[in-house]
């Protein structure tokens, strides 16, 4: 839960916003107040260091040669796990954005999260989208589902978001199943 506090007076008085991450609060506020996209805040709450970064990407692609199997898959599990906890927070930030009206800010993280579309997250993210009326959103979902390969297509049929679409949005559904018809025809 983030916490905004009021004007300082005699008696201070606490405004609390629920059900938002307070990293994601803070991103929302330094958007607000710089007019540039926040970097995510990780657990150490260190922003990332985009210089350091490239600098450690040369270090591992030099030392990539002498990796076992082992370190190279608990590296990609790493990444993994990191490349999940960034799209969770990309959808959290649309969600303030969309509720406080922050467009501009909305618009920014629904181009990333447009940028970003997996097997596993496209479904959760056609749903956000079609909750949050992101239109361009939507129809990168329906463009990555339309170019996959049938076992692709199996893969995100399975996960837990298509029966949540199916359900929750019918006409959304149906959309999808008509411009997957479309590109049979093609």
């Amino acid at each position: 839960m983030a916490q905004l506090f009021g004007p300082m007076k005699e008696t201070s008085s606490v405004i609390q916003i629920k059900d938002m991450d307070a990293k994601v609060f803070g991103a929302l506020l330094r958007f607000i107040y710089t007019d540039s996209f926040p970097e995510m805040l990780y657990d150490n709450d260190m922003e990332v260091d985009e210089m350091s970064g490239v600098v450690k990407q040369e270090q591992e692609e030099e030392a990539a040669e002498d990796k076992t199997p082992a370190v190279v898959k608990q590296e990609q599990e790493k990444e993994a796990v990191e490349d999940e906890m960034r799209l969770q927070w990309l959808q959290d930030l649309l969600v303030a954005a969309d509720r406080y009206d922050v467009q501009r800010l909305k618009f920014i993280c629904e181009k990333q999260l447009s940028e970003h579309i997996s097997v596993a997250s496209v479904m959760s993210t056609l749903a956000l989208a079609e909750q949050h009326h992101c239109q361009g959103l939507k129809e990168a979902c329906f463009k990555f589902i339309q170019v996959q390969s049938p076992s692709c297509l199996q893969a995100v049929m399975d996960t837990n978001g298509w029966d949540y679409v199916f359900t929750t949005y019918p006409t959304v559904f149906k959309e999808l199943v008509a411009k997957l018809a479309s590109n049979q025809r093609k």
